[in-house]
């Protein structure tokens, strides 16, 4: 009897050993996703801050650029335009959460950029306005805006890879499912970007 007992005090021993190894490995490997996972949110949250702060600087370089009667209208019409579609995009978290809803946010953000870059080399023609002291100041400020939205980008790609590898890994994939660890979208290239942009004077 005491033999049976021992045994059987044995097995429940490793089985309550084993559960609370299990339960250990499934808590710390959900806490390690939900930290990847704020880690992701706070790199969008300062690609965020960056499109925001752009969009900030528009409207006075456009009104800089609107003093000048012969500047190109349409230049000027398609950042205008275009900064419009960027505000109406309603950017949520969710926006990480859906790989559509993401390109669409890259694709109107790069509509913008590509604007703004027309409108910098139109600029070009126009001696007073280049020597403009507001537009050169405005000019400074989003060129170094746009640096550090390409710099935030690409830190943004690397802690999604980081998380997307994570969550992909077995046996740590399990946990991920079973709690709704979702792969995260990455910013690319926009069709086009490979082919250097003609540029006429």
């Amino acid at each position: 009897m005491k033999k049976g007992l021992v045994i059987g005090l044995s097995i429940v021993g490793v089985v309550v050993i084993l559960l609370i190894v299990l339960y250990s490995w499934i808590v710390g490997g959900y806490n390690n996703f939900v930290s990847m996972d704020e880690e992701v949110k706070k790199a969008w949250s300062q690609v965020e801050n960056l499109y925001q702060r752009r969009m900030d600087l528009i409207p006075n370089l456009v009104n800089t650029v609107k003093g000048y009667a012969n500047f190109e209208q349409k230049t000027l019409t398609d950042v205008i335009n275009a900064r419009a579609r960027a505000t109406q995009f309603n950017i949520t978290p969710e926006v990480l959460n859906d790989p559509q809803a993401f390109q669409k946010f890259q694709q109107v953000q790069g509509e913008l950029s590509g604007a703004l870059s027309r409108l910098m080399v139109t600029v070009e023609n126009y001696p007073q306005l280049k020597a403009n002291e507001n537009f050169l100041q405005l000019q400074s400020q989003l060129e170094g805006t746009e640096n550090r939205i390409s710099v935030e980008r690409m830190k943004f790609n690397e802690t999604a890879k980081l998380y997307n590898t994570a969550i992909k890994q077995f046996p740590k994939a399990i946990i991920a499912n079973f709690f709704g660890f979702r792969e995260r979208p990455y910013f690319t290239a926009l069709a086009g970007a490979d082919v250097a942009p003609k540029v006429e004077f």
